[in-house]
């Protein structure tokens, strides 16, 4: 698959009531969000069977539909956080036991109106677990009734060959388990958290490149961030049905992210873009990065990226934001690619 240097982002569209919900959407905006991405020529979408435990998914099908069928992008998705219809706002538990991931797999075909998934990634490590964000991977307790890996990426590589999925990949896996599953079958993509703040993932998109992987990276505005128009103040009116009002990258750790994003301002004015579109264009000059996802719940805000894909940042450009990134104390990890 050749795929555009963005894509486009369906979490947060997935409406209110999950325990990672973006908040109240409006399913009008979302679909002509999708239609306009699409029709400005980004060719691929991720979503997840539980965002919105299937309600993007949802809204995914419903933009693919009303959408010519040469123009029709690549639809990515992932397995492997199961929630409770019946208590949604419960947590979801992180599962890759194999008829898990079979109903799973046909829910979401069934939701999305496909024939095949063009690339199926789990979505996180199976631990037997509850679920709790952390921006990346980490170390949590497994438990003994959880799936091993190369038991499940044995399953991801069934179904490829069974032609229900095309490409197969790992979200939110480690380097050590990449090694585990490249062991079993090739691993065909990989997707981290990725941005200027958070950087943490520079050792998995190393392997990647060494292994003739892709990588698509999730949350390159660090879930909006980034974008030169969030505000302390807007952090303190985040509603209780957002996620990010209680994550430490909206509370503790504001300042040194906000400061961050300013620092972004000057390098957006000389090439004339926005703020945003620099700092998805600052993933995709890492070395080994393949594409980011970027999500949107309007037109307008699709407007605000889109010329990210085509934006090449100079060497002092790079610096200058490598310089930023140290002296704000933002984030973790490398402050350049090398």
């Amino acid at each position: 698959m050749h795929i555009t240097r963005t894509g486009f982002g369906s979490w947060a569209v997935s409406g209110p009531g999950w325990p990672y919900s973006w908040g109240a959407t409006d399913d009008a905006d979302s679909l002509a969000a999708i239609r306009h991405a699409v029709e400005s020529g980004v060719n691929w979408i991720d979503t997840a069977a539980y965002y919105g435990l299937g309600h993007s998914e949802e809204v995914v099908a419903k933009a693919l539909a009303s959408l010519p069928a040469g123009d029709r992008p690549y639809v990515f998705t992932k397995a492997g956080l199961v929630g409770d219809p019946a208590n949604p706002t419960a947590p979801a538990i992180r599962t890759m036991k194999p008829a898990s991931v079979r109903r799973e797999l046909e829910g979401s075909l069934r939701r999305l109106g496909v024939e095949a998934i063009d690339l199926y990634q789990v979505h996180w490590p199976d631990t037997g677990e509850s679920f709790a964000y952390s921006g990346g991977t980490d170390g949590e307790t497994v438990s003994p009734n959880a799936t091993p890996l190369e038991e499940y990426w044995q399953l991801m590589a069934d179904l490829k060959r069974e032609g229900k999925v095309r490409a197969i990949g790992l979200s939110n896996h480690s380097v050590a388990e990449l090694e585990r599953a490249e062991a079993v079958a090739h691993v065909d993509a990989i997707q981290p958290p990725f941005s200027a703040v958070n950087r943490s993932a520079a050792d998995t998109i190393a392997w990647a490149r060494a292994h003739d992987t892709g990588v698509i990276v999730y949350s390159p505005m660090q879930s909006g961030l980034l974008t030169g128009a969030f505000t302390a103040e807007r952090a303190a009116s985040l509603g209780a049905d957002d996620w990010r009002s209680t994550h430490p990258d909206f509370t503790t750790r504001l300042a040194a992210n906000l400061a961050l994003a300013e620092a972004l301002r000057p390098v957006a004015g000389r090439h004339g873009v926005s703020v945003a579109e620099v700092a998805v264009a600052w993933t995709l000059a890492w070395p080994g990065l393949t594409g980011a996802i970027v999500g949107a719940r309007s037109a307008a805000q699709v407007d605000g990226w889109l010329g990210a894909g085509s934006l090449t940042l100079t060497e002092a450009d790079l610096s200058e934001i490598a310089e930023t990134i140290v002296r704000t104390g933002a984030g973790e990890g490398p402050a350049r690619g090398a």
